[in-house]
Protein backbone atom coordinates (compact mmCIF):
# COMPACT_ATOMS: atom_id res chain seq x y z
CA UNK A 1 0.00 0.00 0.00
CA UNK A 2 2.85 2.46 0.80
CA UNK A 3 4.36 1.82 -2.38
CA UNK A 4 1.22 2.50 -4.18
CA UNK A 5 0.96 5.68 -2.58
CA UNK A 6 4.44 6.33 -3.51
CA UNK A 7 4.12 5.82 -6.79
CA UNK A 8 1.28 7.69 -7.47
CA UNK A 9 2.84 10.30 -5.74
CA UNK A 10 5.86 10.18 -8.35
CA UNK A 11 3.13 10.17 -10.87
CA UNK A 12 1.36 13.42 -10.00
CA UNK A 13 5.15 14.97 -9.32
CA UNK A 14 6.23 14.25 -12.62
CA UNK A 15 2.94 15.37 -14.15
CA UNK A 16 3.34 18.61 -12.27
CA UNK A 17 6.86 19.52 -13.83
CA UNK A 18 5.85 18.84 -17.08
CA UNK A 19 4.51 21.70 -20.01
CA UNK A 20 0.60 20.01 -19.41
CA UNK A 21 -1.53 22.79 -21.59
CA UNK A 22 0.40 25.93 -20.68
CA UNK A 23 1.52 27.45 -24.03
CA UNK A 24 4.47 29.52 -22.83
CA UNK A 25 5.72 26.54 -20.75
CA UNK A 26 5.04 24.33 -24.23
CA UNK A 27 7.10 26.99 -26.00
CA UNK A 28 9.78 27.00 -23.50
CA UNK A 29 10.78 23.28 -23.75
CA UNK A 30 10.44 23.39 -27.56
CA UNK A 31 12.81 26.31 -27.66
CA UNK A 32 15.20 24.04 -25.11
CA UNK A 33 14.74 20.77 -26.99
CA UNK A 34 15.93 22.47 -30.65
CA UNK A 35 18.74 24.73 -29.48
CA UNK A 36 17.86 26.60 -26.17
CA UNK A 37 20.81 28.72 -24.99
CA UNK A 38 22.66 28.52 -28.37
CA UNK A 39 20.57 30.65 -30.20
CA UNK A 40 21.93 33.50 -28.14
CA UNK A 41 25.44 33.12 -29.57
CA UNK A 42 25.65 31.90 -33.16
CA UNK A 43 26.44 32.48 -36.51
CA UNK A 44 24.51 30.55 -38.96
CA UNK A 45 25.25 30.52 -43.01
CA UNK A 46 23.09 29.03 -45.41
CA UNK A 47 21.76 29.65 -49.07
CA UNK A 48 18.35 29.61 -49.91
CA UNK A 49 16.66 29.80 -53.44
CA UNK A 50 19.93 31.26 -55.25
CA UNK A 51 20.49 33.84 -52.05
CA UNK A 52 23.15 33.72 -49.22
CA UNK A 53 22.28 34.53 -45.92
CA UNK A 54 24.31 35.12 -42.18
CA UNK A 55 22.57 35.16 -39.06
CA UNK A 56 24.44 36.33 -36.24
CA UNK A 57 23.59 36.43 -32.42
CA UNK A 58 25.82 37.56 -30.02
CA UNK A 59 24.95 38.79 -26.62
CA UNK A 60 21.27 40.10 -27.05
CA UNK A 61 22.01 41.38 -30.76
CA UNK A 62 21.49 40.44 -33.98
CA UNK A 63 22.58 40.65 -37.88
CA UNK A 64 20.70 38.96 -40.60
CA UNK A 65 22.38 39.73 -43.62
CA UNK A 66 21.26 38.61 -47.13
CA UNK A 67 24.24 38.84 -50.04
CA UNK A 68 23.40 38.02 -53.70
CA UNK A 69 24.27 39.57 -57.60
CA UNK A 70 21.78 41.53 -60.13
CA UNK A 71 22.53 43.97 -62.81
CA UNK A 72 24.08 46.40 -60.64
CA UNK A 73 26.78 44.64 -58.78
CA UNK A 74 26.68 42.89 -55.36
CA UNK A 75 23.88 43.52 -53.07
CA UNK A 76 24.85 42.79 -49.23
CA UNK A 77 21.33 43.49 -47.03
CA UNK A 78 21.70 43.83 -43.31
CA UNK A 79 19.10 43.52 -40.88
CA UNK A 80 20.12 44.42 -37.28
CA UNK A 81 18.72 45.92 -33.61
CA UNK A 82 19.29 49.42 -35.34
CA UNK A 83 17.52 48.84 -38.44
CA UNK A 84 17.80 48.09 -42.15
CA UNK A 85 20.84 48.67 -44.74
CA UNK A 86 21.37 48.14 -48.32
CA UNK A 87 24.91 48.34 -49.87
CA UNK A 88 25.14 48.07 -54.06
CA UNK A 89 29.45 46.54 -53.93
CA UNK A 90 30.41 47.88 -50.69
CA UNK A 91 28.52 51.36 -51.09
CA UNK A 92 25.52 52.51 -48.29
CA UNK A 93 22.48 52.96 -51.28
CA UNK A 94 19.86 53.03 -48.03
CA UNK A 95 18.90 56.76 -48.88
CA UNK A 96 17.87 55.80 -52.21
CA UNK A 97 15.97 52.20 -52.11
CA UNK A 98 12.73 52.76 -52.54
CA UNK A 99 11.42 49.68 -51.28
CA UNK A 100 13.56 49.15 -48.01
CA UNK A 101 11.08 48.22 -45.74
CA UNK A 102 9.51 45.48 -47.97
CA UNK A 103 13.22 44.27 -47.96
CA UNK A 104 13.79 44.23 -44.00
CA UNK A 105 10.83 42.49 -44.01
CA UNK A 106 11.91 39.72 -46.70
CA UNK A 107 15.29 39.19 -44.50
CA UNK A 108 13.47 39.37 -41.30
CA UNK A 109 11.26 36.10 -42.42
CA UNK A 110 13.87 34.22 -43.97
CA UNK A 111 15.59 34.51 -40.54
CA UNK A 112 12.13 33.61 -38.52
CA UNK A 113 11.29 30.68 -40.33
CA UNK A 114 15.06 29.50 -40.59
CA UNK A 115 15.51 29.76 -37.22
CA UNK A 116 12.25 28.85 -35.28
CA UNK A 117 10.43 28.27 -32.44
CA UNK A 118 13.37 30.44 -31.19
CA UNK A 119 11.79 33.81 -32.05
CA UNK A 120 8.48 32.84 -30.25
CA UNK A 121 9.46 34.55 -27.25
CA UNK A 122 9.81 37.56 -28.73
CA UNK A 123 8.12 40.52 -26.55
CA UNK A 124 5.16 40.91 -29.08
CA UNK A 125 4.23 37.51 -29.68
CA UNK A 126 0.75 36.16 -28.04
CA UNK A 127 0.36 32.80 -27.27
CA UNK A 128 -2.92 30.39 -26.98
CA UNK A 129 -3.55 26.64 -26.42
CA UNK A 130 -5.97 24.92 -28.83
CA UNK A 131 -6.02 21.65 -27.73
CA UNK A 132 -4.38 18.57 -29.24
CA UNK A 133 -4.22 17.22 -33.26
CA UNK A 134 -3.39 13.96 -34.52
CA UNK A 135 -1.18 13.81 -37.60
CA UNK A 136 -0.24 10.46 -38.53
CA UNK A 137 -0.22 9.06 -35.75
CA UNK A 138 1.62 11.43 -33.43
CA UNK A 139 -0.31 13.31 -31.36
CA UNK A 140 0.61 17.31 -30.76
CA UNK A 141 0.03 20.21 -28.82
CA UNK A 142 -1.50 23.49 -31.31
CA UNK A 143 -0.61 26.88 -30.20
CA UNK A 144 -1.99 29.58 -31.74
CA UNK A 145 0.55 32.88 -31.90
CA UNK A 146 -0.43 36.29 -32.41
CA UNK A 147 0.85 39.42 -32.36
CA UNK A 148 0.89 42.87 -30.89
CA UNK A 149 0.64 46.09 -33.38
CA UNK A 150 3.08 47.91 -31.25
CA UNK A 151 6.46 45.97 -31.74
CA UNK A 152 4.93 43.21 -33.59
CA UNK A 153 6.30 44.45 -37.14
CA UNK A 154 4.17 45.25 -40.28
CA UNK A 155 2.82 41.71 -40.55
CA UNK A 156 1.49 41.81 -36.91
CA UNK A 157 -2.07 41.03 -37.82
CA UNK A 158 -0.54 37.31 -39.85
CA UNK A 159 -1.38 34.39 -37.65
CA UNK A 160 0.18 30.94 -36.93
CA UNK A 161 -0.42 27.59 -35.46
CA UNK A 162 2.50 25.20 -34.34
CA UNK A 163 2.30 21.74 -33.66
CA UNK A 164 4.75 21.03 -30.56
CA UNK A 165 4.96 17.33 -30.25
CA UNK A 166 3.35 15.92 -26.83
CA UNK A 167 6.25 13.61 -26.00
CA UNK A 168 9.54 15.03 -27.83
CA UNK A 169 8.07 18.86 -27.14
CA UNK A 170 9.87 19.35 -30.26
CA UNK A 171 8.05 22.03 -33.04
CA UNK A 172 7.01 19.92 -36.26
CA UNK A 173 4.56 21.39 -38.18
CA UNK A 174 3.32 24.53 -38.43
CA UNK A 175 0.44 26.55 -40.77
CA UNK A 176 -0.14 30.75 -41.06
CA UNK A 177 -2.35 33.35 -42.29
CA UNK A 178 -0.76 36.38 -43.98
CA UNK A 179 -1.90 39.15 -45.29
CA UNK A 180 0.87 40.79 -47.97
CA UNK A 181 0.72 40.00 -51.35
CA UNK A 182 -3.42 39.18 -51.30
CA UNK A 183 -2.89 37.00 -48.44
CA UNK A 184 -3.38 33.81 -47.91
CA UNK A 185 -2.90 30.19 -45.93
CA UNK A 186 0.16 27.96 -45.60
CA UNK A 187 0.47 24.45 -44.30
CA UNK A 188 4.60 23.51 -43.57
CA UNK A 189 5.56 19.99 -43.16
CA UNK A 190 8.99 19.02 -42.13
CA UNK A 191 11.70 16.86 -43.87
CA UNK A 192 15.34 16.44 -43.66
CA UNK A 193 15.41 17.15 -39.96
CA UNK A 194 18.62 17.49 -38.87
CA UNK A 195 20.76 19.23 -35.33
CA UNK A 196 24.27 21.02 -36.27
CA UNK A 197 26.46 22.85 -34.00
CA UNK A 198 23.72 21.74 -31.05
CA UNK A 199 20.96 23.53 -33.19
CA UNK A 200 18.06 21.92 -34.89
CA UNK A 201 16.53 22.83 -38.49
CA UNK A 202 14.36 21.42 -40.72
CA UNK A 203 13.65 22.02 -44.36
CA UNK A 204 9.94 22.14 -45.31
CA UNK A 205 7.25 20.98 -47.89
CA UNK A 206 4.95 24.20 -48.35
CA UNK A 207 1.58 23.30 -48.80
CA UNK A 208 -0.82 25.54 -50.60
CA UNK A 209 -4.45 26.80 -48.88
CA UNK A 210 -7.71 25.18 -49.35
CA UNK A 211 -10.86 27.11 -49.32
CA UNK A 212 -13.33 26.85 -46.47
CA UNK A 213 -10.91 25.07 -44.35
CA UNK A 214 -9.54 26.50 -40.63
CA UNK A 215 -6.26 27.75 -40.01
CA UNK A 216 -6.52 25.13 -37.09
CA UNK A 217 -7.58 22.48 -39.05
CA UNK A 218 -5.00 21.80 -41.80
CA UNK A 219 -3.60 19.38 -39.62
CA UNK A 220 -6.48 17.14 -40.16
CA UNK A 221 -6.06 18.05 -44.26
CA UNK A 222 -2.62 17.29 -44.62
CA UNK A 223 -3.50 13.96 -42.84
CA UNK A 224 -6.31 12.98 -45.46
CA UNK A 225 -3.52 13.98 -48.33
CA UNK A 226 -5.65 16.64 -49.59
CA UNK A 227 -3.62 19.48 -49.37
CA UNK A 228 -0.95 20.38 -53.21
CA UNK A 229 2.58 21.12 -52.52
CA UNK A 230 3.57 24.52 -53.69
CA UNK A 231 6.97 24.28 -53.29
CA UNK A 232 10.12 23.13 -50.78
CA UNK A 233 11.88 25.36 -48.32
CA UNK A 234 15.00 24.54 -48.02
CA UNK A 235 18.51 25.53 -46.49
CA UNK A 236 21.36 24.26 -48.25
CA UNK A 237 24.74 24.31 -47.19
CA UNK A 238 24.04 25.30 -43.73
CA UNK A 239 26.93 25.43 -41.42
CA UNK A 240 26.48 26.78 -37.63
CA UNK A 241 28.79 28.00 -35.24
CA UNK A 242 28.79 28.57 -31.26
CA UNK A 243 31.08 29.25 -28.69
Amino acid sequence: MKLRIITLTLGVLMGACGPGNDPQKIIDKAIQNHGGDRYENVLVNFDFRGRHYVMLHQNGSFQYERHFSDSAGQIKDVLTNHGFKRFLNDLDITDTVKNAASYARSVNSVAYFALLPYRLNDPAVNKSYLGTGDIKGELYHKILVTFDQQEGGDDYSDEFIYWIHTKNLTMDYLAYLYHTNGGGKRFRAPFNVRTIGGIRFADYENYQQVDGVKLEDYDEEYSLGSLKMLSKIELENLDVQTP
